[in-house]
């Protein structure tokens, strides 16, 4: 379970990464729409993980290897936002949130389930 610092933290991070993928990076990363899901904090505070979501993008996978090249970059343009804030500007490690995916996949499982329709007896007896 995540200390309140670490949730706060976490969540201190997501919204600059956010600004920044929607803000600093478009030059880097073209047409395509990412979002920070979530971000998990080590207990130390020096290690994130940070979930994305991609939309327009032909592939995913890619776009993924691409940011992880510009990693470094996007550290730095997050350091400059809270570097004042905090001691420490955290590792970062990228990850495809894949529960959109998931949440599809088991629609269309329930979706496809053939269920019978209930009898409409009368139970009542007067």
């Amino acid at each position: 379970m995540e200390s309140t610092r670490q949730q706060k933290y976490a969540r201190l991070i997501q919204k600059e990464l956010g600004e920044i993928f929607q803000r600093d990076t478009k030059h880097m990363f073209g047409k395509a729409f990412i979002t920070i899901t979530l971000v998990k904090m080590s207990p130390d505070l020096g290690f994130a993980k940070v979930y994305l979501s991609i939309f327009m993008a032909e592939d995913r996978n890619e776009m993924l290897a691409q940011i992880n090249e510009r990693k470094s970059q996007v550290r730095k343009l997050l350091g400059q936002r809270i570097g004042k804030q905090v001691r420490i500007i955290p590792e970062i490690a990228f990850f495809i949130d894949d529960t959109e995916d998931h949440a599809h996949k088991m629609d269309s499982l329930i979706n496809s389930l053939e269920i019978p329709p209930a009898d409409e007896t009368d139970d009542t007896e007067d």
